[in-house]
């Protein structure tokens, strides 16, 4: 049984670097002064969990290197609370760039590749700095487009012809409407994938789901998914057969855990905790991620053995309570994604005198009183079995608030 089993030796390596290095886990692993080589799993299992809120109200204390041995600071985009920093090494990054060579390898990215960069690489985004140093370690080339101005990223692909993208998916929906009306060919140019961060495109059968299906619709690419969050300095990607982001187990280990704490079973969803492995400016034990995901043990067909997390369900601070009805983001996204009219919506939760949540849809004032309206209510009574406030605005002054200039990522919901 599992209880018996001893800990892999990166994970007790990982766990005497902190005990020796960060004063944030001496204090919280007070009592443990060493690793044995008998750590087995049951006493694993009886370590602290390391939360967000750990590191943003004791942040320093995760430092585990001198300040002077810093290469480069990143923080987290906020969507979970207050951005805390990440510091990264030298050997952190030679990491974050192995693992992203790793990952945009299992996307079929390959040496010689030309790729556009639609993230920003600046304001301390760990994804840009990847995202780079990782297509560099490939021997792919880039181009840092950044996020944004349809215009200029259709200049760009038609000039210089990369075969691949990386953007946040419902970004390649405003330049598919972007082509449409600017008489681009969407069935002529050099794209044939596109990696998508930051949003799921897959259901919980691993296809394509109503947003993945909006792009592939009008544009013949294949799209790959990933996961990944600052903290973890890891992503999970999909191989070729897209069953599931693979883990790369060499850089971190992963547990999915159910509310009691135990391990899920094959198939079963449960919140990702992860622990750091070969990382030295910030390391992390059991930090829990607060995302809700299925975890797949199963032999991938692609002959890989590590574990697969299947799309993100949830966040356990984004649970809406509305009406009686508990929705997820992924619920309402679903909804507006799938109709092409809606080329872009903000979700804005916020409470009532009551402490109730409150749903409002901004949309664009062009659908108002028109018989899409009419199947957006219909589709809202049967998917969310609720419907929300509805306002309407300029689409202008809609993608203003969803992609704002001092973001990183687009910002579909936010939670007042």
């Amino acid at each position: 049984m599992q209880t018996q089993q001893l800990v892999p030796m990166a994970l007790m390596q990982t766990l005497t670097y902190v005990l020796q290095n960060s004063n944030f886990y001496k204090k919280s692993f007070k009592g443990i002064n060493t690793v044995s080589n008998e750590f087995s799993f049951h006493e694993w299992r009886k370590l602290p969990f390391t939360c967000k809120d750990d590191i943003s109200e004791n942040n320093l204390d995760f430092l585990a290197v001198p300040m002077s041995e810093i290469a480069d600071f990143v923080t987290t985009s906020g969507t979970m609370g207050d951005p805390v920093t990440i510091y990264l090494s030298r050997s952190d990054l030679k990491r974050l760039a192995i693992n992203e060579r790793d990952s945009l390898a299992l996307a079929g990215v390959k040496e010689g590749d030309l790729v556009q960069l639609m993230t920003t690489i600046d304001r301390q985004f760990m994804a840009g700095i990847a995202y780079y140093l990782g297509i560099q370690e490939l021997k792919a080339g880039i181009i840092r487009i950044g996020p944004g101005v349809p215009e200029l990223q259709w200049t760009s692909i038609l000039k210089y012809k990369p075969r691949v993208l990386i953007a946040v998916p419902s970004f390649i929906l405003i330049l598919i409407d972007y082509a449409k009306k600017h008489g681009i060919s969407l069935l002529d140019n050099s794209v044939e994938t596109i990696v998508c961060i930051g949003e799921s495109i897959r259901d919980d059968k691993f296809n394509l789901n109503v947003l993945g299906n909006r792009i592939t619709k009008d544009w013949n690419v294949n799209l790959y998914s990933t996961y990944a969050c600052t903290e973890m300095a890891t992503a999970f990607t999909e191989c070729h057969a897209q069953q599931g982001c693979h883990l790369n187990e060499n850089l971190l280990f992963l547990e999915v855990l159910d509310e009691n704490g135990n391990e899920v079973e094959d198939g079963e969803e449960g919140e990702i905790v992860i622990t750091t492995l070969v990382t030295t400016g910030t390391p992390l034990v059991r930090y829990k991620t607060g995302d809700i995901a299925k975890r797949f043990n199963q032999i991938c067909s692609c002959g890989s053995s590590s574990p697969r997390l299947g799309p993100i369900v949830g966040r356990k601070n984004q649970m809406i309570k509305f009406k009686g009805t508990t929705i997820f983001p992924q619920t309402i996204f679903d909804v507006f994604d799938v109709i092409e009219e809606v080329v872009c919506y903000k979700i804005i939760v916020s409470k009532d005198d009551f402490h109730n949540d409150l749903i409002t849809i901004l949309l664009q004032k062009e659908l108002m009183d028109s018989t899409i309206f009419k199947l957006i209510v219909e589709k809202c009574q049967s998917r969310l079995k609720v419907i929300p406030t509805f306002k309407f605005e300029a689409l202008e002054l809609i993608q203003a608030q969803v992609y704002k200039k001092n973001l990183r990522k687009p910002e579909k919901i936010v939670f007042i």
